[in-house]
């Protein structure tokens, strides 16, 4: 959807409630200036239209998470002045403290989600191996369900994998449109943790979306595969269909003159390093803005500017 303003109308009328996005990065790196558009797109849209803007740490994956990466996160979103209204970090310039939105601290909380799953027979162990999975036509790893009736012996290493309707998920993007997705298909039955113990992107963030309200998820297009995984498993923990779901906006990724994904070597590059190179948060903000395209030229933005290209 290119007309903003429009955008911001469809939001408002279709939220029930004031709106609740996150910015949900992983401490296993620096931020770069993809990140930063992400953000942008992020505190732009949720701030035109009155909501609630949360940064929650994504470190379920503990074998790569660090803390000098979390520390980072933080000094580098209160240099640019994106103050999110809940934080996971104490202090008063980062708006509301709220430990629970580190991932981290929630393993308890994924941890009964799963054995309520479990306990209405909707889960299955799993010890595939990656190597031992086939992929779809995407490239993504597909499970075909061998592990169902294998009964894997609970002493073996495994993972949980959570059954999957086979249907189609139809719903709006607010920047692509009416979408047609269907998990089974996609990926076949959802691996909510792995053999290692550690709980999947998928899972932890669906888990966490429900408990924190998030209702307006603010995204990269290569998300969009996604969502309807997502909607399946918020549908199998609830117990419903009906449960309020979240609107989505994926929005563009960085891209080159050619249209394909900047790779991770052009953004590499990280907003710290900026920072040590002596570059401003306006010309940071002005980078992110030419990059997205929302700019012809690159130019130094304040915040609110910035915000406001990013919002219409």
């Amino acid at each position: 959807m290119s007309n903003f303003n429009e955008l911001i109308k469809n939001i408002r009328s279709l939220l029930i409630g004031p709106a609740v996005s996150r910015f949900a990065p992983s401490p296993t790196g620096y931020l770069h200036a993809g990140h930063v558009v992400s953000c942008l797109y992020v505190f732009g849209i949720t701030r035109a239209v009155g909501g609630q803007v949360l940064v929650r740490i994504e470190d379920h994956d503990q074998s790569r998470s660090r803390d000098a990466f979390d520390d980072a996160i933080r000094d580098d979103l209160i240099w640019l002045g994106l103050i999110p209204d809940r934080s996971p970090w104490p202090g008063h310039e980062l708006g509301q403290f709220e430990p629970q939105l580190r991932q981290s601290l929630r393993a308890g909380i994924h941890a009964q989600r799963l054995q309520d799953l479990t306990a209405q027979g909707l889960t299955y162990r799993c010890d595939c191996s990656r190597k031992g999975l086939s992929h779809n036509p995407d490239g993504e790893l597909f499970h075909d369900g061998a592990c169902k009736n294998r009964h894997v012996p609970q002493d073996a290493p495994h993972g949980i994998r959570v059954l999957m309707p086979d249907r189609d998920f139809v719903f709006d993007d607010l920047a692509l449109g009416t979408q047609h997705q269907n998990p089974q298909r996609q990926t076949g039955d959802l691996l909510a943790r792995d053999r290692t113990g550690s709980w999947t992107y998928q899972f932890s963030c669906t888990v966490d979306d429900l408990d924190q309200g998030v209702n307006l998820i603010i995204r990269g297009e290569d998300l969009l595969p996604s969502t309807a995984r997502q909607l399946a498993l918020r549908e199998v923990i609830t117990g419903s269909d009906l449960a309020p779901t979240p609107l989505f906006f994926h929005h563009p990724l960085v891209k080159d003159e050619s249209g394909k994904k900047l790779g991770k070597r052009f953004l590499s590059t990280s907003i710290r390093q900026m920072r040590l190179d002596g570059q401003t948060p306006e010309k940071v903000l002005g980078f992110a803005a030419f990059l997205a395209g929302k700019l012809d030229r690159q130019v130094p933005l304040d915040l609110p500017t910035a915000l406001d290209l990013f919002a219409r």
